[in-house]
């Protein structure tokens, strides 16, 4: 079968104020009509770039500078701004990574689906609101009418995330580009979403590019991998082939590094222990006075251990976290944190105690100041405290980005200048600048490539053994749970279904919500021929 995108020979630079950087060099890779083909690799490999090249939406200073890229026949290199607009959306459609940045914060969601269909004319004015609905719910968002009259901010991540998938269909597009379209959705969710994309690759002719850093959803999705490592490609095959087989050692240690059940805990699992650092006791909270998005969850950490809140997307787990480090008050119930019940404390106290506690957030693109250098976004709480002289928080911060694998170099550098994978891990060493006692960690690793994931579960774990850290780490990822967490407490509609040891919860679960997540986790079978 002919290919319907193809692309050879591509390089790829961004012409900056340093200088030209080479972001792709050479690469080729094809994808045919209703076929799914995973590119897969770390975090500044090319992956996304290529992508983007293939729409023709290259950030500024991006450039293409030799290679063709065909879609359906058609050479799409030398495409005017006006040509690019027949083509993105009616041909290929993009799925974004982040939606904070991708959705307009001030028009309702149903607006922003509805101006796809009246932008292509693919409906007359007055049934785009209802085909917009109708996206909505194929894109797998319930109560969708009510969804399409809400505004970005009102919604969680995952069902932003969801939003960009239903804008992407509007078009009915013959391709498909996915970003890392599931990076920050619960299991369960990305299970639906998938299934829907390889619905319409087995059932229209719809082809996807897969962009993903997670090996189990490419295992699970794609007849082919594309592997990428520092702009080039450096293997291609069929996915069997790829998992079962791999010949570059590139290719290996991603393999290596990947998470799952199967594997082995970082380190030995702890009991309960008699220190309690954290106390939540029948915590509730309701937003509007009647709905209650947490309902009496209670559970303790001792010093030393690692809790992982697991839960889907609006299971009230960040929720719950928040409330955990002084961000929201509960409507009922009461938070410990070391004999002093935060709930309770003024202002000054409570900013005095959250010295030794720091919270990870989920996004890095929203956490991190666009306007800062990464050196002023680290060393921020430490100004915040009166720690050290500024030469010290100079010191302190290179210190802090090698232990999370980031060369020095990128202390100039502002949040823009750096991957996803590059953001969270400045996100994360601003967490560990004053060396907290309790690290809430809101999905610390899901923006992250599995090769560094791995790092940074690691460098938890050393931290954690060397400094007696505490960790409550919420995650949608049982797989990482399964290689820090000592206890689980699953959470679903704000409650608290299932709460043991984790060897416990992840081998002979009681709840069948707990054996729904387990089930639906990417790649937890061995590949068989998957097309």
């Amino acid at each position: 079968m002919s290919a319907l995108l193809e692309i050879r020979d591509l390089v790829v630079s961004y012409h900056t104020r340093s200088g030209v950087v080479p972001a792709v060099r050479g690469a080729d890779l094809a994808v045919a009509p209703g076929e799914i083909v995973a590119v897969v690799g770390e975090s500044g490999s090319g992956k996304s770039t290529t992508a983007h090249a293939a729409i023709g939406l290259l950030p500024r200073g991006g450039r293409v500078e030799s290679g063709s890229i065909t879609f359906a026949g058609r050479d799409l290199t030398g495409l005017s701004d006006k040509q690019w607009q027949q083509v993105r959306g009616s041909d290929i459609a993009l799925v974004p990574q982040d939606p904070t940045v991708s959705l307009d914060p001030v028009r309702r969601v149903g607006e922003q689906v509805a101006e796809v269909l009246l932008v292509h004319r693919l409906v007359p004015r007055r049934a785009a609101a209802a085909e917009a609905v109708r996206l909505l719910r194929t894109a797998g968002i319930t109560e969708p009418e009510r969804r399409a009259r809400q505004y970005p901010h009102e919604l969680s991540g995952g069902l932003r995330q969801r939003v960009l998938i239903a804008i992407a269909l509007a078009g009915r597009p013959r391709l498909i580009i996915a970003d890392e379209p599931t990076s920050a959705l619960d299991v369960t969710v990305q299970r639906e979403i998938l299934d829907h994309l390889e619905g319409l690759a087995a059932e229209s002719g719809t082809a996807v590019l897969l962009i993903t850093h997670d090996l189990g959803i490419a295992a699970d999705r794609a007849a082919r991998v594309v592997v990428m490592s520092q702009g080039e490609v450096v293997e291609t095959g069929s996915t069997r082939e790829i998992l079962t087989a791999p010949a570059h050692a590139y290719t290996r240690e991603l393999l290596a590094a990947a998470p799952s059940l199967s594997r082995e805990p970082l380190r030995a699992r702890l009991d309960a222990g008699p220190d309690v650092l954290l106390a939540v006791n029948g915590v509730s909270k309701s937003f509007d006075g009647r709905t209650r998005v947490v309902d009496d969850v209670s559970f303790t950490l001792t010093r030393g251990r690692t809790l992982a809140l697991v839960g889907e997307s609006g299971s009230g787990k960040t929720t719950t976290a928040r409330m955990v480090v002084g961000l929201e008050t509960p409507t009922d119930g009461t938070v410990t944190f070391d004999g002093n019940d935060i709930t309770t404390l003024g202002r000054e106290e409570l900013r005095l105690l959250r010295r030794r506690f720091q919270l990870v957030y989920q996004n890095p693109y929203a956490s991190l100041n666009p306007r800062f250098t990464i050196e002023e976004v680290i060393t921020e709480p430490l100004r915040a405290f009166g720690v050290g002289s500024p030469a010290e928080r100079r010191t302190r911060a290179a210190e802090l980005l090698d232990q999370v694998a980031l060369p020095s170099s990128m202390l100039a550098r502002k949040p823009a200048e750096l991957s996803g994978g590059q953001r969270q891990r400045a996100a994360i060493a601003r967490a560990l600048a004053l060396h907290p006692d309790l690290l809430v960690c809101d999905e610390p690793v899901s923006a992250l490539d599995v090769s560094v994931q791995a790092q940074i579960l690691r460098l938890l774990v050393r931290l954690q053994e060397e400094l007696g850290l505490t960790y409550l780490f919420i995650t949608h990822d049982l797989a990482v749970v399964r290689e820090i967490a000592d206890h689980i407490a699953v959470m679903r509609d704000g409650s608290v279904v299932e709460h043991g040891p984790a060897d416990t919860v992840l081998t002979t679960p009681n709840a069948q919500y707990t054996k729904d997540l387990l089930a639906a986790i990417p790649g937890a079978v061995a590949p068989d021929p998957i097309r």
